[in-house]
């Protein structure tokens, strides 16, 4: 995995320390609901942590692109992997300085349904995060990278699976998006009805939104013997 200077990703640095929350910007302060914007790191991080998928949007050849995949997060920044042919992942090392991009993740918690069609909702946790995605050159990084895409699936699976070895890292690019300009959105609690409907013979309310986890299934050819780990039976 190598690049020229211009398209290496710049040296990782450690997470500011003077504040607990990011800075607010023009793209993070939303338009709307405003009251539901946070900004402080664990309330980012809880939200980023718990979901397995994240939309990847940038602008290809002029036109808006936008892909779903998994991700990592080490710190104070985002891994994203893929086929070394990936475009995105290419124009990444190609860009010069990177490849503007805009990441977010959603969880849905429950289905809001109010009176009125109009105040109908979602109850969510959202974040939003803007920034240049570099593709990252290091093999250590790429291995810290890979492993972190692995075990935010299944925290501890990458202690209990191969490696990568020589060639799949050569088949495989990762980028890094530093988590600087970066907003989460909540919204929670029951409908929120007009005075004038609240007589209407109408059921209101929440239905709550929930992951579920089924029995872990054994491959057909496990080897026998072979146990379900306990990161599994965690879930």
């Amino acid at each position: 995995m190598t690049a020229t200077p211009a398209t290496e990703a710049p040296a990782q640095s450690e997470p500011p320390t003077s504040s607990d929350a990011y800075e607010p910007t023009d793209r993070t302060v939303p338009t709307r609901s405003r009251d539901r914007a946070r900004y402080d790191r664990e309330t980012v991080h809880s939200i980023l942590d718990q979901a397995y998928i994240c939309h990847l949007g940038f602008v290809r050849d002029g036109a808006p692109v936008v892909l779903p995949t998994l991700f990592g997060r080490v710190g104070e920044a985002l891994y994203i992997h893929g086929s070394t042919g990936s475009r995105p992942l290419l124009a990444a090392g190609k860009a010069d300085p990177g490849l503007p991009v805009c990441v977010t993740v959603t969880h849905v918690d429950g289905l809001v349904l109010a009176r009125s069609a109009f105040h109908h909702s979602l109850n969510y946790r959202s974040v939003v995060v803007h920034g240049t995605a570099y593709q990252v050159t290091d093999e250590e990084e790429c291995r810290v990278a890979l492993d972190a895409l692995v075990d935010h699936v299944v925290p501890g699976r990458s202690a209990d699976s191969r490696p990568a070895n020589a060639k799949e890292l050569a088949a495989t690019a990762v980028i890094r998006l530093d988590l600087t300009e970066v907003s989460a959105k909540i919204r929670t609690g029951g409908p929120n009805d007009d005075a004038e409907d609240m007589g209407l013979p109408y059921w209101a309310g929440v239905v709550p939104v929930a992951p579920a986890y089924g029995t872990p299934v054994p491959a057909a050819d496990l080897a026998p013997g072979t146990a379900t780990p306990d990161y599994l039976a965690a879930l």
